[in-house]
């Protein structure tokens, strides 16, 4: 009888007692276009001292047990139909879709993997700042879907480090995605613009007035 009412008085203590509830997980910001491009830092670019190896890439990417680089894991997630991976990493088959020119691509040899922002003008952005490893992480990054494009090689080679007061994509009705992916990938790393970019992405904006621009900040 007494372990009966102790077992009762031990059941009512911890009904009563706090649950613990975990934390919300940390949302992307989620901001108009118009709104994305009032939110970044404006600095005067410097090209001074950059070199394209101080970027490495492609590194061993995501899962360095996959036997696969970035620019391999890339292709993979981003195929339409997705190729077959054999010894090495080689991929044949599969096909892609490159958004910048509105292009079918079936072979991988085909395609160029795009830094969103070019190393250069990362670089000039204030990636000349960063660590080794912090540019290495840039070169590398998968944890955002616009980081790293494929796309065909001419269209990879005709924006080569212009930015968007330069060039876009010639397909005209994906001007305002390019511009909330650039956009996103500058806020996502914190980088800077110019007074030019800066009109220039202010005077697109208004043309995209139901684009948005969700990013998280990289680690």
């Amino acid at each position: 009888m007494v372990k009966a009412v102790l077992r009762g008085l031990a059941a009512v203590a911890l009904a009563v007692l706090p649950v613990a509830v975990s934390a919300p997980a940390h949302a992307a910001p989620t901001l108009s276009l118009t709104d994305a491009v009032a939110g970044l830092p404006v600095a005067t670019e410097s090209r001074d001292g950059y070199d394209r190896n101080k970027f490495r890439h492609w590194n061993t990417g995501d899962d360095p047990a996959d036997g696969c680089k970035t620019r391999a894991e890339v292709l993979i997630h981003e195929a339409v139909d997705p190729p077959v991976v054999g010894a090495g990493c080689r991929l044949s088959g599969g096909s892609w879709w490159s958004y910048y020119d509105a292009t079918v691509v079936t072979s991988a040899s085909g395609l160029d993997i795009d830094h969103m922002v070019p190393l250069a003008e990362a670089w000039d952005s204030g990636a000349s700042a960063w660590t080794p490893q912090r540019r290495e992480a840039y070169a590398n990054d998968q944890g955002a879907e616009a980081s790293l494009v494929a796309v065909t090689a001419r269209s990879n080679r005709s924006k080569a480090d212009q930015d968007p007061a330069e060039w876009l994509p010639p397909a005209a009705d994906v001007h305002c995605r390019y511009l909330a992916e650039w956009v996103g990938t500058k806020l996502r790393w914190a980088l800077t613009v110019d007074d030019v970019e800066l009109n220039a992405l202010e005077s697109s904006a208004v043309g995209c007035p139901e684009q948005t621009v969700t990013y998280e900040p990289a680690p």
